[in-house]
């Protein structure tokens, strides 16, 4: 268990210079969903990290997705590092195989800390949780908090009810077009690392 950097700042500032792509942070569901191919992406995004030696950020969950992709980086050489509130440690819920377990005091905390660590933010699958990061860090991007890239790997298909109604808000004007791709939908890992490289 290591010490979480401070969660006192905001969230990461704009004004400092983009990285390179060293850490990515993945949110993703802490099930594994109603279909394989779910947790076969995540498997295949985390060996594809350590492939291309890019630690890999998360919630530092050992259940579901989220341990499926840590599983999958940690057995392919790579690093993970996790996130976790202490109400979900202390539920047993956290991996105790990372190179680095930050436990934070709230979700909030951990969002924070997970933003501050990462160069990049990828969604996979899952529920509530993984929406609300999905958009506060994209909402980050838009009021120029963090000018980091956003993406949307979708899954077997799982967001098309989402890609549809978010085209639906920008049409009904509560998305501007200028702000409408700061969200990249890709659908395989070569299109997921060229949209967090560009």
């Amino acid at each position: 268990m290591t010490d979480a950097p401070s969660t006192e700042a905001r969230p990461p500032d704009n004004a400092a210079p983009r990285r390179a792509l060293r850490r990515v942070c993945v949110y993703c569901g802490s099930a594994r969903g109603d279909d394989p191919r779910f947790a076969e992406a995540a498997t295949e995004l985390g060996r594809a990290l350590a492939r291309r030696s890019i630690e890999l950020v998360y919630g530092g969950g050992r259940v579901g997705l989220m341990g499926a992709v840590a599983d999958a980086t940690l057995a392919a050489g790579g690093r993970a590092r996790g996130v976790i509130p202490q109400r979900l440690y202390d539920r047993e819920v956290a991996h105790q195989g990372l190179d680095e377990l930050h436990v934070v005091e709230s979700m909030h905390a951990r969002k924070v800390v997970m933003a501050q660590l990462s160069d990049a933010f990828v969604a996979l699958p899952g529920g509530w949780g993984t929406l609300e990061e999905l958009f506060e860090i994209t909402t980050w991007n838009q009021l120029e908090i963090h000018d980091k890239p956003v993406a949307l790997l979708n899954v077997a298909g799982y967001y098309d009810a989402l890609i549809e109604f978010l085209r639906h808000a920008k049409a009904r004007g509560f998305i501007r077009p200028r702000y409408a791709d700061l969200l990249q939908v890709v659908d395989s890992l070569d299109a997921l690392f060229a949209a967090l490289d560009r």
